[in-house]
């Protein structure tokens, strides 16, 4: 009688590959976020500062 390979490990791997992935990419895109956030931030500042010394 010939035994069948357990197909379970290849599953978990697949949705741990899918768990890891998305958390890589969510974290990379609230880090791009918030520094997006802070760049704004200071852009606004600049030309706030430019606008009041202007007039």
């Amino acid at each position: 009688m010939m035994h069948l390979p357990n197909h379970w490990p290849y599953i978990a791997a697949s949705y741990g590959l899918t768990l890891g992935c998305s958390l890589v990419l969510g974290v990379g895109a609230a880090l791009r976020l918030r520094k997006s956030k802070a760049r704004l931030a200071a852009v606004e500042g600049h030309a706030r500062r430019r606008e009041r010394s202007a007039s």
